[in-house]
């Protein structure tokens, strides 16, 4: 729902119509997913199993469509921003490490591919609507969205690694998501970037 609210968002403010607004919105909930069980060789993928993913993801993008429509969100950006901000960091925490548990439920358990599915699986639906919607992936320029979803891979990885049990090491992964992307928001981190350069 988190990631479907980001697409459909992103859609509203690019100018698309209601059509381009669901598959933008159906794009960024389920697009990691069917990357992550393509990688694990889980065909079809478990979007086109159970159409309750594609539709949850089509009724929350209708419902931002209408609030934006009806001028509803006017005068309270902020806190529509906040809100999408912490769901969206719930959600790349819960993407990233319940495809860990989902490559670990079909017999995977290299620590390599743990992590691997984990970060594509969080940040792949997003990385799909940027390119669709013509901008440069936001991981790759704001804040350290992927190297959150990597640390909570890593760590829910190093957790199964010394025994915890499945729930701990999940919870632990996604807490540490979540903590690095408030950090990250509030002190305004961003990894380093060449300098601009001058023309002599």
């Amino acid at each position: 729902a988190a990631f479907a609210v980001s697409g459909a968002v992103l859609g509203v403010k690019k100018g698309m119509d209601i059509f381009g607004v669901f598959i933008l919105g159906l794009t960024t909930a389920v697009g990691g997913g069917v990357i992550r069980d393509v990688i694990l060789g889980e065909t079809p993928p478990r979007t086109f199993q159970s159409p309750v993913y594609a539709l949850l993801a089509l009724a929350v993008s209708l419902i931002t469509f209408l609030i934006y429509r009806r001028g509803m969100s006017s005068g309270k950006h902020r806190a529509f921003d906040l809100g999408l901000f912490i769901m969206d960091s719930l959600g790349l925490g819960a993407f990233t490490v319940t495809a860990m548990g989902t490559a670990m439920e079909s017999g995977q358990d290299g620590a390599f591919l743990l992590v691997f599915v984990g970060v594509v699986t969080g940040v792949g639906g997003g990385v799909l609507r940027d390119v669709m919607a013509g901008d440069m992936p936001y991981i790759f320029v704001k804040h350290v969205y992927a190297c959150a979803s990597l640390l909570g891979a890593v760590v829910c990885t190093a957790l199964y690694a010394l025994g915890a049990g499945d729930s701990l090491a999940m919870l632990a992964g996604m807490l540490s998501v979540v903590l690095l992307r408030f950090l990250s928001a509030y002190f305004r981190w961003n990894l380093p970037r060449p300098s601009p350069r001058r023309d002599s």
